[in-house]
């Protein structure tokens, strides 16, 4: 997988320089979901990496599942990648494009995983504090996960917040033993 990751990389910073030079940022993001989900699907892959198939034929393919999204810079990007036989990348480029988008318009994602559901007020309280402690707009993520017990388990890049009651229950035997 990290070379995957560090194949699509480039792919990646390109797509995002040219989003970024006409302010296509959003647009990009919208395309590149598009695509790579296209991409995760078997029929699709079995498509791409059959020989029987031209990459003209898989371009186009993607340019019907893509509609309106498709310009001539996604087309050419597209042709790129079939090119180079890199379309199965698609997923880790959107990845590392949308770890691009925010970190330009200084937002971040957090996921933020509870042992019940957050309310509103909860879900605002969470965003501010992290707004306030990391400096960027925020996009929240909840899901719930009984076994925390209690509390909630935050991750926003790099920073993991652990106040589940699991996690304080193996913080104590850890300091115990």
């Amino acid at each position: 997988m990290a070379e995957a990751i560090t194949v699509a990389r480039p792919y990646a910073q390109a797509v995002f320089g040219i989003a970024h030079d006409k302010g296509e940022l959003k647009e990009w993001s919208e395309l590149l979901a598009v695509l790579s989900q296209c991409v995760a699907q078997p029929e699709v892959q079995s498509i791409i990496s059959s020989p029987a198939v031209s990459d003209k034929q898989v371009i186009d393919l993607l340019s019907n599942v893509a509609g309106d999204l498709m310009t001539d810079d996604t087309g050419n990007f597209l042709a790129v990648l079939a090119e180079n036989n890199r379309l199965q990348l698609l997923s880790g480029i959107t990845v590392i494009y949308e770890e691009l988008r925010e970190d330009a318009e200084q937002m971040i994602t957090a996921d933020v995983t509870s042992a019940l559901k957050l309310t509103a007020k909860q879900q605002k309280d969470i965003s501010a504090a992290l707004k306030k402690r990391l400096g960027r707009d925020i996009t929240l993520n909840t899901s719930v996960d009984k076994t925390l017990l209690g509390g909630a388990v935050i991750r926003a890049g790099d920073l993991i917040i652990d106040g589940s009651a699991l996690g304080k229950l193996n913080r104590l035997a850890n300091a115990i033993g």
